[in-house]
């Protein structure tokens, strides 16, 4: 096999733990019409039974970045795996709400855990010259497994079976860990290691010799003299990519993204489509839009850059929640003019902030305590995911759902500022190269 197809087939085996992510997260969409019913929950408990695994995410990715450097890349991501598998059918199996949540907490782990040791996987294996489009990969069965999610609870909607909604995950999950056995583990890890054979053993296998080389040199340079610690990362040379970092993973998460993708059947049920199967139907429309513009992101961001499509995308993102706020307020308006403006709100994501978060957290942090720095933002992002969707049911109770969009279409704004004023250009340039614009 050619080097350019081992790394492919590589990132797309890893990215399956996107596929999970994408799954556990946006199954519950459905399922919830069903499990409400069921177990007989208030507001409040809908909002729990949504959120739980994002509690999870938070505790997963939280110590995340330690297992990764403990157990290397590829051991805790087969770890997760098995977490996947079992609790998404524990989940599946549940006959109350407190089994359901604490179930749907260890599929948030796994979550939590994958979110940020897939991208850092495909980052450290991948050639500079498509890392921006193998990391995307990621994002891509994300999304691919939000439509697989949203798909399923269409086809089990007229039963009711949200049982299975859920077991369906332990299939892919298997799928990973079976992959994994077959994988090698990151050349930048063996490397922080001292293990530097190894790493250009592994390095020969994804690049041409001489890229390899230099390569090795360059990380064994940089392993030797930045020994960074975890708190290494609060100095003041890496204060920027840190804040960087979280400034991203908050604007990903209060733009309010997450509202729609969990609740986008509840959203249209309110909005007027009449059944569970067709505001169901409409989100997996929603799905697969958010997949196609996934995939132009893949192909453009080795090309235009990073930073182009980051701003181009929240900049429509905050056109289309104004637009979804006015129609939300109209006394009279069609169903389609609301999902076109759902659509386009998702396409923009898709296109920008959705894959760029995931690539530049992979990309700017130091080699020796990247899957640490990566913890900090993502812990960031799952804990405002909680806190919007915990929020969103009640707020929009409050000041209605069309002016929730409204304060979301202003944090748009805000990210705007934020991306122009700190986020940086990396396309192209090695991720020691990258380090190295630190100093």
């Amino acid at each position: 096999m050619s080097r350019r197809g081992f790394t492919v087939l590589t990132s797309i085996t890893v990215a399956i733990g996107g596929l999970l992510f994408g799954y556990d997260t946006a199954v519950i969409s459905g399922a919830i019409l069903f499990v409400r019913e069921q177990f007989h929950l208030s507001s409040v408990q809908t909002e729990l039974a949504v959120s739980i695994v994002l509690a999870g995410a938070f505790a997963g990715a939280a110590v995340g970045g330690y297992l990764g450097d403990l157990l290397g890349r590829r051991p805790a991501l087969a770890l997760t795996a098995v977490t996947y598998g079992v609790f998404a059918f524990v989940t599946g199996a549940a006959h109350g709400l407190l089994p359901f949540v604490v179930a749907r907490f260890f599929v948030g782990t796994a979550v939590g855990v994958s979110s940020m040791l897939t991208p850092l996987y495909i980052a450290e294996i991948a050639p500079a010259d498509i890392r921006g489009a193998l990391v995307t990969l990621n994002q891509l069965a994300i999304t691919t497994g939000v439509v697989v999610a949203f798909y399923v609870d269409y086809l089990l909607a007229a039963s009711g079976n949200w049982r299975w909604m859920f077991m369906s995950a332990v299939g892919p999950s298997i799928i990973l860990l079976v992959g994994l056995l077959f994988l090698p583990e990151t050349p930048r890890w063996m490397a922080t290691r001292g293990r530097f054979h190894e790493a250009w053993r592994i390095l020969q296998r994804v690049e041409a010799p001489e890229e390899a080389e230099r390569n090795l040199a360059e990380l064994r340079r940089i392993t030797e003299i930045d020994r960074l610690k975890f708190r290494d990362l609060f100095a003041r040379r890496f204060r920027k990519p840190l804040l960087v970092g979280i400034g991203l993973a908050v604007f990903q998460q209060v733009t309010g993204v997450n509202t729609i993708i969990y609740y986008a059947p509840t959203i249209f049920q309110i909005a007027g489509f009449q059944s569970a199967s067709s505001a169901i139907f409409t989100t997996v429309l929603i799905g697969v839009v958010a997949w196609i513009a996934t995939t132009v992101s893949l192909f453009l961001l080795d090309r235009i850059g990073r930073r182009p499509l980051l701003l181009a995308s929240i900049a429509a993102m905050g056109l289309s929640l104004i637009l979804l706020a006015v129609l939300l307020r109209a006394p009279q308006v069609s169903h389609l003019a609301i999902a076109i403006a759902v659509i386009a709100y998702i396409a923009s994501f898709a296109i920008g902030l959705g894959p760029v978060f995931w690539l530049l957290i992979s990309e700017i942090y130091p080699t020796t305590i990247r899957a640490q720095a990566m913890s900090v933002a993502t812990v960031t992002i799952w804990a405002g995911d909680f806190l919007v969707t915990m929020t969103f049911l009640t707020l929009a109770e409050t000041i209605g759902m069309g002016g929730s969009f409204l304060v979301y279409a202003a944090l748009c704004a805000a990210a705007l500022v934020f991306c122009l004023r700190f986020v940086p250009e990396t396309k192209s340039r090695t991720l020691e190269e990258i380090e190295a614009s630190w100093r």
